[in-house]
């Protein structure tokens, strides 16, 4: 097929696939406010995947389940052997949180809360796999991949990997609910768009005594302060700026009363970084850095550190497909460039295996911006749509792309 046919080809499809969308909106938001109002935390999504099995099915298609009981791949399209595969992936658990919002799609499960547009990022992948089940013939498979467990350190992007679900795949592509930008605009950034996120916990410990005498013992809370301070700050001097490194304590605690010099504390923190050679080094670093900052007040050191998931680096080619299914999408106007965030997203564990993008999904609609992971987040559901025809256009045109040799120029990226 020539690149004229091809480009006709995902454009004829494209065009079915808006029209789907169009006229399947209702349904796609009673799939969304059916999925807000019975979130389910990860690993135990049992419900959530129930209900889309039962969905994707009845389409003719064949999904499986993952070996954790919850979760589903599904492929759309021919024979995987016989083209390229492209991989699209939603997150499907929500978060302990109380749904603070009076609206009838309410939660209705005592503190839990699809409190981060997971909803929104399921039933839009839904709608793809739904949109694509509908046409004559793709060229190639596309693979998707309703993931549980994003919420949950180290992901539940790890069991993705460890089941080979991403063998023989080309690329990777997901998206995000971004409440900053108005519904109808999608967010696209080459390179680093989260950070890792590791968690860490400090614990010093001494022999403990009175307030009156801090030279006869060890004075711990000044050695935590010491800790709390000077590690940070040597952590910005020993890795270069570039790489975005930040170390934030979110909670601190030792003793119980104002003259006594307790005889154990601990901290605990995050540590964020954009660059991934240097959080494969980060551990090391840290755990040296407040060894030694420590361990100079004779204090004795304890250190758990997890490491979480590892940051979303978006791949040049993959975000300019991304960016030409944008523009077909929500036109120039509509795309964005998308700031760099520190929070910690799992799709960076699929990187380990192929190229992949993440883009960012607006859904404000009006009235004040409703922040991610607060129990009042709610989104402009006209978002869904757009989701559906941009990560719907996004594996047309990747199928397309994959299925000529590399290099081929595909686009620009943003």
């Amino acid at each position: 097929m020539s690149g004229g046919e091809t480009t006709s080809a995902v454009e004829l499809h494209g065009q079915t696939v808006d029209a789907w969308s169009e006229a399947h909106q209702d349904e796609l938001v009673a799939v969304r406010r059916h999925l807000h109002a019975h979130p389910e935390l990860g690993f135990v999504e049992h419900e959530t995947t129930a209900f889309l099995e039962q969905r994707l099915t009845a389409a003719g298609l064949a999904p499986r389940r993952l070996k954790s009981g919850t979760g589903l791949v599904c492929d759309v399209g021919g024979d995987p052997d016989a083209g390229p595969v492209v991989v699209l992936r939603a997150d499907i658990d929500a978060l302990p949180l109380a749904d603070l919002k009076d609206v009838p799609y309410a939660s209705t499960r005592e503190g839990l809360c699809h409190a981060c547009g997971h909803d929104v990022h399921t039933t839009v992948l839904l709608g793809v796999a739904l949109a694509l089940a509908s046409l004559d013939e793709l060229p190639g498979t596309v693979r998707c991949v309703f993931q549980p467990a994003e919420e949950q350190v180290p992901g539940g992007g790890l069991e993705v990997l460890d089941e080979g679900v991403l063998a023989g795949a080309t690329r990777a592509f997901a998206l995000h609910c971004d409440p900053s930008l108005t519904a109808g605009s999608v967010g696209l950034r080459t390179g680093a768009i989260t950070a890792a996120c590791d968690r860490v916990e400090v614990t010093l410990t001494g022999p403990g005594g009175h307030t009156a005498r801090p030279q006869l013992t060890v004075d711990l809370v000044h050695a935590m302060g010491q800790v709390v301070t000077e590690v940070p700050g040597l952590l910005s001097r020993l890795v270069d700026p570039r790489a975005g490194v930040s170390l934030v304590w979110g909670a601190i605690s030792a003793g119980v009363a104002a003259n006594t010099i307790p005889e154990t504390g601990q901290l605990r923190g995050t540590l964020r970084v954009l660059d991934r050679a240097v959080w494969s080094e980060a551990e090391e670093l840290v755990r040296r850095l407040v060894t030694d900052v420590a361990t100079a007040s004779g204090a004795r050191v304890s250190i758990d550190y997890v490491r979480g998931v590892p940051p979303v680096v978006n791949d040049p080619r993959s975000v300019a497909l991304l960016r030409s299914a944008a523009l077909e999408t929500v036109g120039s106007e509509g795309v964005a460039l998308s700031p760099q965030s520190m929070g910690g997203e799992d799709f960076g564990w699929f990187a380990e295996v192929l190229p992949i993008a993440l883009a960012r999904l607006g859904t404000h609609g009006s009235g004040e911006t409703l922040d991610l992971h607060r129990g009042t987040f709610d989104v402009d559901e006209r978002a869904i749509r757009v989701g559906v025809r941009l990560l719907a256009r996004t594996a047309l045109h990747a199928l397309a792309a994959d299925a000529v040799p590399a290099g081929t120029p595909v686009g620009p990226a943003l």
